[in-house]
């Protein structure tokens, strides 16, 4: 946890990274990203879910790519500038639903997801916050369903935690009594992935 900065991203930092770049990762341009994307889909073991869930969507990149895996997906981001650009990205894909939701404060309501994805978010959140979204998201995860996390692994001055510590606590819950279940993990240069199975 980083001592000197242990709180929660608030929507208006990210509503101000956005102002300053509207591609502030490079999602939509760079080679390493889109290799992650793809490290990303090829972890699925399903070819098809039911009802998926994206937390923190950005611009849509993985957004639109996920999509053609699912019947219906949930993409939600708390900045409405980068759910402006996935909207118009994702047009085609009725599918796909955006909203605006920040986590842990709003979760959706309704049938529960057969796949949710935290990609590049969890470091965001306070410890006992990232506490609040695991309880939530294990609450509308469907039992053998699946939870796929990726996230960059080098410290970051301002998030409050590294990704490797989001990784760390959802292996905690991966005991035998556990709620989850580990399914497979892959650590690369500067991201790890980590699937599991809601038991």
């Amino acid at each position: 946890m980083n001592k000197d900065q242990p709180n929660t991203l608030p929507p208006d930092y990210f509503a101000g990274v956005y102002q300053a770049n509207a591609d502030p990762w490079k999602f939509e341009t760079s080679p390493y990203e889109h290799e992650k994307y793809a490290t990303t889909l090829a972890a699925l073991p399903r070819p098809r879910y039911g009802r998926a869930f994206e937390v923190g969507c950005s611009l849509g990149v993985l957004t639109e790519q996920l999509a053609t895996r699912c019947d219906y997906l949930l993409a939600v981001d708390v900045a409405e500038a980068p759910l402006e650009r996935a909207r118009a990205r994702c047009a085609n894909l009725p599918q796909v639903e955006f909203r605006l939701m920040f986590l842990p404060n709003e979760f959706p309501d309704g049938s529960a997801f057969d796949l949710i994805m935290l990609s590049e978010v969890g470091y965001y959140w306070s410890l006992p916050d990232l506490e609040r979204v695991a309880t939530g998201l294990l609450d509308r995860l469907a039992p053998r369903s699946q939870l796929l996390l990726v996230h960059w692994t080098p410290v970051v001055h301002d998030y409050p935690l590294t990704g490797d510590e989001v990784h760390e606590f959802f292996l905690s819950q991966a005991t035998v009594s556990g709620p989850l279940r580990h399914l497979h993990g892959q650590r690369y240069e500067t991201y790890r992935l980590d699937l599991f199975e809601k038991r």
